[in-house]
């Protein structure tokens, strides 16, 4: 049985990508859950992690360390991690790759908090070229495979690997076309992504250093979380 390492549900952004992967595709996995830490986790994550960092899949002797990494991990394992339409697999990919190694402006300012619904005090130029380019980026895919999801009628990879992002548009408030908030609405409503939630609600812990991310954004207006 596959285990996934991962950390805060509230917080972590990059382990939420193969958990709704591997839930989405019904894979049986043993999930554990390390928190994070005030100041440096490397000692703790290295421990199942050569990065040191989550999430962080083992399969038997098989160490798997990067999200994407691990997508394509399970692509080599299982069907429906990618479309399996030529021009829709393509697409997919290149969204996937955008969405792992760009966005940083929105990754920086509007850091995944699931608990938290937070007004902008800002939103600065860079940020709204991002935000302007997922809404463009959505609605090609939404339109030239024909929905409900990114690339086509099921959920794929691509889909997982925007999973943080439908997070961080619920938590700030962010504004998308109707199209694009359509999206984020079934995303939200999958029962994977409403487990995900309610057990990041249920997190008694905090963490300073997100925390205080999260605050530097703008004003709170609620906290949805359990109360530690």
């Amino acid at each position: 049985m596959y285990t996934l390492f991962i950390a805060n549900k509230v917080y972590s952004s990059w382990s939420l990508r193969p958990w709704i992967m591997m839930r989405e595709l019904e894979l049986l996995f043993e999930e554990k859950l390390v928190t994070f830490a005030t100041g440096s986790n490397w000692e703790a994550f290295r421990k199942f992690s050569p990065a040191g960092k989550v999430p962080c899949l083992h399969d038997g002797e098989s160490v798997i360390w990067d999200s994407l990494a691990i997508i394509e991990y399970l692509s080599d394992r299982h069907g429906g991690v990618w479309p399996t339409d030529p021009k829709a697999k393509i697409w997919a990919r290149c969204a996937t790759a955008e969405m792992h190694s760009g966005f940083n402006h929105l990754r920086g300012t509007c850091t995944m908090h699931v608990g938290l619904r937070i007004k902008l005090k800002e939103i600065a130029p860079e940020l709204q070229a991002e935000i302007d380019r997922l809404n463009e980026l959505w609605c090609e895919g939404l339109n030239r495979f024909g929905g409900p999801f990114l690339a086509g009628e099921k959920f794929t990879a691509v889909d997982a690997f925007f999973a943080p992002v439908v997070f961080r548009i619920q938590t700030y408030g962010l504004s998308m076309n109707p199209q694009a908030l359509a999206y984020v609405k079934r995303m939200l409503a999958l029962p994977s992504m409403q487990q995900w939630q309610t057990e990041a609600l249920r997190e008694k812990w905090r963490e300073p250093g997100h925390e205080k991310t999260a605050l530097a954004a703008g004003e709170v207006l609620e906290d949805k979380r359990m109360q530690p």
